[in-house]
């Protein structure tokens, strides 16, 4: 069964502001819809599934690079943007945060029927993934958002295989993918844990059924819905009163440290310096506005660079999530503020291929895979070392002349006190 692994999410306070979660929808949304126009709707759904992915799609999107609040605003945006144009893309997303998560089961009742899908069968499944996360899974952790991406042209499962559905655990609904995110909160921890699954990796519901886990390790854990517990499963079955002692196996693991700020150490310079060396030498820059039919900025494309990569990139390069801060900073200022003329520059340019890709004209949809194969290119031949602080420094130095913005901008000032002489 696939995994792509475990991390751990820092609990963050405060909020995504107005300004940034309008930008988040817009862009997240163009992102999605590329990758559906390049790769299909199954594609999204795998994506979605992969936790490295999914904390690389947040950073791009302006939020903090490795903090809790990624999962419901990214999760957010997404539904936002896409769900208005769900019939056109074939991406659905239910649920949500807290009184949202509840209304799934109904959410998904009033999609199945237009869809022609087995409606008990799809709210068995969200039921049941939450359900084995929340209770199955002894890991301390209580789950409080719930998001259904459904894609009802695939021929996918959106159940359990006939074995799974033997032991009273649903059965399956041809035609149809799904891919779930949810998380959960441990408050003697402080810390989130979001689980991703998806239905092209689920063959039974009581046997490693998660694409990943992602979340702060807590040690030995009792899952009772993995492979090797069975054994326990059977004997609870039969009423026998055993304790089954079962660990979570992790695959692939990240680590999201507890210090906000990003730091050299959290970056692979070499993938950071080749997207720098694109966007910032003249020879390069000039090469890589022509990949993209147009005369663009060197800030723009640093940041295009980087999101031609979330769309095209393989699974390999999405190790070091905190790089894709680079696009476009973070609402906190980390690594500096969200510059937001070239966060709409950028989505600019990307509304402007999709736009132009509908009218068969795919030549600025296509720059964007061909500026990305561009900077594999580069770091391959020259493999060229950023120099993490320069490049810190140079994004905060220009952050006034770009629009940069963060949270804290939005706070009330306080009135000033005059004093007597």
């Amino acid at each position: 069964m696939r995994r792509s692994g475990t991390a751990d999410l820092p609990l963050h306070g405060g909020r995504v502001p107005a300004w940034l979660a309008a930008r988040m929808t817009t862009l997240g949304t163009a992102i999605a819809e590329t990758i559906v126009a390049h790769y299909g709707a199954s594609e999204l759904l795998t994506r979605l599934s992969d936790p490295f992915w999914f904390q690389a799609l947040g950073s791009v999107m302006g939020m903090d690079w490795h903090s809790s609040g990624i999962t419901t605003s990214v999760m957010g945006a997404l539904k936002r943007g896409l769900n208005p144009r769900a019939a056109e893309l074939g991406i659905y997303i239910c649920g949500g945060r807290g009184r949202q998560s509840r209304q799934t089961p109904d959410e998904l009742r009033a999609l199945a029927g237009p869809l022609d899908l087995d409606a008990e069968a799809l709210v068995s499944t969200s039921r049941l993934t939450a359900r084995i996360d929340n209770n199955a899974i002894a890991d301390g952790f209580q789950i409080y958002l719930h998001t259904f991406v459904l894609a009802p042209s695939l021929d996918r499962h959106v159940g359990p295989r006939d074995g799974a559905a033997r032991r009273g655990l649903g059965a399956g609904t041809p035609g149809c993918g799904w891919a779930v995110v949810q998380q959960g909160l441990n408050e003697r921890l402080g810390t989130a844990r979001r689980y991703h699954w998806h239905s092209a990796t689920v063959r039974d519901f009581t046997s490693d059924p998660h694409t990943a886990i992602v979340g702060e390790s807590a040690g030995v854990i009792q899952n009772l819905v993995d492979a090797r517990a069975r054994s326990a499963q059977d004997a609870m079955l039969e009423i026998v009163r055993e304790k089954p002692e079962a660990t979570l196996r992790e695959v692939r693991r990240l680590t999201m440290p507890q210090h906000h700020d990003v730091r050299a150490e959290n970056v692979d310079l070499t993938r950071l310096g080749a997207v720098l060396a694109v966007a910032h030498e003249r020879d390069l820059r000039d090469f890589a506005s022509l990949l993209l039919v147009e005369k663009l900025g060197s800030r723009t494309l640093q940041s295009l660079a980087l999101v031609a990569e979330v769309v095209h990139g393989t699974p390999t390069r999405f190790s070091d999530p905190a790089r894709f801060s680079f696009a476009h900073g973070g609402k906190d200022g980390h690594p500096f503020p969200v510059p937001l003329e070239t966060y709409d520059q950028t989505i600019s340019v990307l509304r402007r291929s999709l736009d132009r890709a509908r009218l068969a004209h795919s030549e600025k949809l296509d720059g964007i895979k061909r500026l990305d194969r561009f900077v594999r290119a580069v770091e391959h031949r020259f493999a060229p070392e950023a120099s993490f602080h320069a490049a810190l420094e140079a994004d905060r130095a220009i952050s006034p002349a770009v629009g940069g913005r963060t949270v804290f901008d939005d706070a009330p000032r306080r009135p000033r006190q005059l004093g007597l002489f």
